[in-house]
């Protein structure tokens, strides 16, 4: 009897399990119907699809599964420039020649999908690793998919996987719904992402236990609450989050060339962003020096006036004391920003120090003389203006 009772339960849970699946099914078929329909016209560029997209679903499960389906049925794997790369092109411009010509590599796949599920309003980033066929071989070309966020969960998606298959060099088109909307703990069975972060898991595991073959995570590790460390990094300035990105990959283990070769582009789009912010800092400083610069030379013009129209002692006061006053600021900052300058643009900060002190030095020369003007009479104030004060030069940026 016991045994009956629980051949039952088993029957009632399989059943119940299929029923809930066939009604996911038969949602997608819905949602796919309608993409199927889509006019011709709209596949003209990411932003009419993600219109009729928005226009036709509204809740982000629908929407995200219009996505997947688009990209997954409509883009073609490029197997015969898979290994292909061009240095020149900016990703932009590929994701748009992809689009175009309906074919990529997963790098496109994954770009585009992302692109589309951020233009609907869904939150989407690409995530870069390397997988296993079957659990057991690791494949020999790094690979791109998709994480997003739906209703506030992180799911997986795989729209080049999704696609179909290469054989032989011949890229064949079957729809697998096994790539949507992944669990992370599924996922990690075949998806190896470079940053740990995008596991999605309590507790990742490392790139060493992955092709190994341990999948499980070691709970008696600390828990890594991803869902607030990706809130957190998104928070970060561009600087810190690819910083942080080239640490975790590291601290991933570099078990392979894939490892390698990723922790190198981390690094450099890091140093490429230091780089940009610097040299933004850079011309923001000059930006501040010239202002300086311009205030000191309305002063210069006001005193070769001999202060005419007259105002009060503290407003005169005030025309050479806010130019001077950041003038020292323009110079603390150009020190500090030498601390950690490279050695290619020594040059260049040397030269801005020198302009700014020798600028300094005439505005104090300058406060000198106002301080001293605003302690005399006014019958000797007049007899102060014995020369015309020559006006400093501006520093090109």
């Amino acid at each position: 009897m016991k045994n009956i009772f629980l051949l039952l339960s088993c029957f009632c849970c399989f059943f119940v399990l299929a029923q809930k699946k066939q009604k996911i099914q038969k949602n997608f078929d819905l949602i796919d119907a309608r993409m199927d329909k889509m006019p011709v016209g709209f596949n003209q560029s990411i932003d009419s699809v993600s219109n009729y997209i928005k226009n036709n679903f509204q809740t982000e499960n629908n929407r995200i599964r219009a996505v997947f389906y688009w990209t997954a049925n409509t883009i073609s794997y490029d197997a015969d420039n898979m290994f292909e790369v061009k240095f020149d092109e900016k990703l932009q411009d590929r994701i748009e020649r992809a689009f175009k010509e309906k074919k990529g590599t997963c790098f496109d796949y994954a770009n585009i999908f992302n692109q589309l599920a951020t233009a609907v309003g869904i939150k989407s980033v690409v995530v870069n690793g390397y997988t296993k066929w079957n659990k057991v071989k690791v494949d020999n070309l790094s690979h791109s998919w998709n994480a997003a966020r739906i209703d506030n969960k992180w799911y997986l998606f795989d729209p080049t996987w999704g696609s179909g298959y290469v054989i032989n060099g011949i890229f064949s088109r079957r729809l697998d719904n096994d790539n949507f909307k992944v669990d992370p703990e599924l996922m990690i069975n075949t998806h190896m992402p470079f940053d740990y972060l995008w596991q999605l898991r309590d507790y990742p595991i490392t790139n060493q236990e992955f092709i190994e073959g341990v999948y499980a995570g070691d709970n008696a590790k600390q828990k890594f609450d991803f869902v607030n460390e990706i809130a957190r990094s998104e928070s970060l300035p561009k600087l810190e989050q690819f910083r942080e990105v080239s640490d975790r990959i590291e601290k991933g283990g570099m078990r392979n060339q894939h490892i390698s070769q990723a922790f190198v582009y981390a690094k450099m789009a890091w140093r490429n962003e230091y780089e940009r912010v610097k040299g933004k800092k850079f011309s923001e400083i000059i930006d501040q020096f010239n202002a300086a610069n311009r205030q000191l030379n309305d002063f210069i013009h006001y005193r070769n006036k001999q202060f005419q129209p007259l105002v009060s002692d503290e407003e005169i006061k005030s025309k050479i004391q806010e130019p001077r006053d950041n003038l020292v600021k323009c110079l603390e900052v150009v020190s500090d920003f030498d601390k950690d300058a490279n050695s290619a643009n020594k040059t260049s900060i040397d030269n801005l120090k020198k302009a700014i002190s020798q600028t300094l030095e005439r505005a104090e020369e300058h406060l000198k003389f106002v301080n001293l003007y605003l302690t005399k009479p006014a019958l000797v104030r007049k007899t102060m203006f014995y020369k015309i004060v020559q006006r400093p030069k501006m520093v090109n940026n």
